[in-house]
């Protein structure tokens, strides 16, 4: 069962997006100018910035840009590529090709039926070195 692991809040000015999140929740924003991206911790992470316990999950605010322009869950699944196939087989449309977030995983965001927009998440996988 694939999880939803992630959600994104577009934002006209992210500054002062960050500034209400935090004040209003209480919420730990963390700036990333290179990737034009705030992290939101909305719960209490380890130094890694992954989720201590569980029933939360952490997100973060990008500019709104077509096709970003409302509020985004990502689900975490096996592989895009296949996810992608189930998701054209079955109706949905994908809105954006797979591309690479950083060294932590890969990004692509598809219209369910219902024309909403959602974000797909995939692992990049560790080569494991020999001991």
């Amino acid at each position: 069962m694939d999880k939803v692991v992630h959600f994104e809040i577009p934002a006209d000015q992210v500054e002062r997006a960050k500034r209400f999140y935090e004040a209003v929740f209480n919420w730990n924003a963390v700036s990333i100018p290179k990737m034009k991206y705030v992290i939101l911790r909305t719960g209490p992470t380890d130094e890694k910035g992954m989720a201590k316990e569980s029933g939360f999950i952490n997100g973060g605010i990008l500019r709104r840009q077509a096709p970003i322009d409302s509020a985004v869950i990502t689900i975490n699944v096996a592989s895009i590529e296949d996810s992608s196939k189930k998701i054209e087989a079955n109706g949905g449309k994908m809105i954006k090709g797979k591309f690479q977030v950083g060294e932590m995983g890969y990004a692509a965001y598809f219209r369910d039926t219902e024309s909403n927009i959602i974000g797909l998440w995939e692992n990049i996988k560790k080569i494991r070195e020999p001991s």
